[in-house]
């Protein structure tokens, strides 16, 4: 391998596995101690590797922080969105992770541990190594990790051996995949499985990840269900109720419509109560609750509102918002990884920037206009006219702030857009 060469994970799975690991020992020995190693990291762990040394994790030294008791581990198994989908999980994954001496891990978005199943002997190897159901193993915790890392980077990501930052695992191998809310892009944890590293093969990563998808169709199947029965429930609320009214699920997802165009979705108020509230794209309005959802009855025509106040916090890894402050008051809303890019795209530009010139800097490629458009039509469902268009823009009198993390290589760290990668400082490890 030359000096400009990159690990891949089939040239990996060619090696012997110690030959493998060794190798990577070195790469990751030569990095660490600042100087080029002959072999170069794969991006994603060598990000990885670049946010523990800024985030002064240890490399040599397994620092664990303690488990979750054992109420607190069945309350969050009994509130997560992901409880509906274990048994997915466990048929598509389980049966085949116990032949191949793997273990299956489902976390849940703090990258806390919730359920964990699979080889007896690899279950006790990972008691060893703290990899239980309570323990947290965040990317900012134990270091690049088969589930911390995929929280950050939004995708499937394969650790092998030395790839993980911490010495300790080593002799591990992990594959995860997040998984994440269809009706809102929030994410909701990451199914992981791992194992010896002799165990490792490239072919988990599509498996694993198809297995994710799987399980997020099932939660999309759910949704479009209940939004189903919302209607039975809106269809006589609605037939006596005159002028504008809508009804929606408890995410703002529309039910059912009268008097007015039919929206996908609203952006209800993070704590939504019984009375008067405000909703971006409807102005002043009403809310009643309904059995599954809240009947929403605009109090007169919305009249174009403008910001005092926009700021877009950007500085965590995993979590992004937009708060407005106006005259209807504050509000603030969490952003999808897409968005997020978006918006802090157009605060970077205050001039506006076309549909054309979005594609490019989120894609590289001008012609996806059509993506940017139906994304950005999305934004205007909860911004309103606070996103104006021709080119989009946030209004001239607005006071825009973006709130950046403390060093702006973990600005977005999910995101591959060129744009924001340059804003990055073009860093890649």
């Amino acid at each position: 391998m030359d000096q400009e060469s990159t690990i891949d994970l089939t040239r990996l799975s060619a090696m012997d596995a110690a030959l493998a690991a060794r190798m990577l020992k070195g790469v990751r020995d030569a990095t660490l101690s600042g100087n080029r190693p002959r072999v170069r990291p794969r991006p994603v762990i060598r990000e990885s590797w670049g946010r523990m040394l800024r985030g002064g994790v240890d490399p040599d030294h397994d620092v664990r922080r303690g488990l979750l008791g054992v109420d607190e581990v069945e309350e969050r198994r009994q509130t997560s969105p992901l409880l509906p989908v274990l048994p997915v999980l466990r048929e598509a994954l389980v049966t085949v992770a116990e032949a191949a001496q793997h273990i299956m891990v489902v976390s849940d978005a703090d990258g806390r541990i919730l359920w964990r199943e699979g080889h007896p002997t690899v279950l006790r190897m990972g008691d060893r190594l703290g990899f239980e159901v309570g323990a947290h193993w965040a990317e900012d915790v134990v270091g690049t990790n088969g589930v911390g890392t995929p929280l950050v980077t939004r995708r499937p990501v394969q650790v092998f051996s030395a790839e993980h930052f911490v010495r300790s695992h080593h002799p591990w191998t992990c594959t995860g995949a997040p998984m994440t809310d269809p009706r809102d892009g929030r994410l909701l944890g990451v199914v992981d499985v791992s194992g010896p590293l002799e165990t490792m093969h490239p072919g988990t990563l599509s498996w694993v990840h198809a297995v994710a998808q799987l399980a997020e169709a099932r939660l999309r199947e759910r949704h479009v269900n209940g939004l189903e029965r919302l209607r039975a429930v809106a269809a006589p609320v609605l037939a006596r109720i005159g002028g504008r009214a809508l009804v929606v699920d408890a995410h703002g997802w529309t039910a059912a419509v009268t008097g007015m165009p039919l929206p996908d979705r609203v952006a209800l108020p993070r704590s939504p109560a019984e009375g008067p509230c405000w909703i971006p794209s409807l102005g002043p309005c009403t809310l009643a609750p309904l059995a599954g959802g809240w009947l929403v009855r605009p109090r007169r025509t919305a009249e174009p509102q403008t910001a005092a106040r926009i700021v877009l916090d950007v500085s965590r890894p995993r979590h992004w918002s937009v708060r407005v402050w106006g005259a209807a008051g504050s509000w603030t809303h969490e952003l999808s990884p897409r968005h997020a890019e978006l918006l802090y795209l157009l605060a970077l530009r205050r001039e506006g920037r076309t549909a054309a010139g979005l594609a490019e800097d989120l894609f590289g490629d001008p012609a996806r206009t059509v993506t940017v458009r139906a994304e950005l039509s999305r934004v205007r469902r909860y911004l309103g006219c606070l996103l104006e268009h021709r080119p989009y823009r946030f209004p001239e009198d607005a006071e825009v702030e973006v709130v950046m993390p403390a060093d702006p290589r973990d600005l977005l760290p999910h995101s591959t857009a060129p744009a924001v990668v340059a804003a990055r400082g073009g860093f890649d490890g």
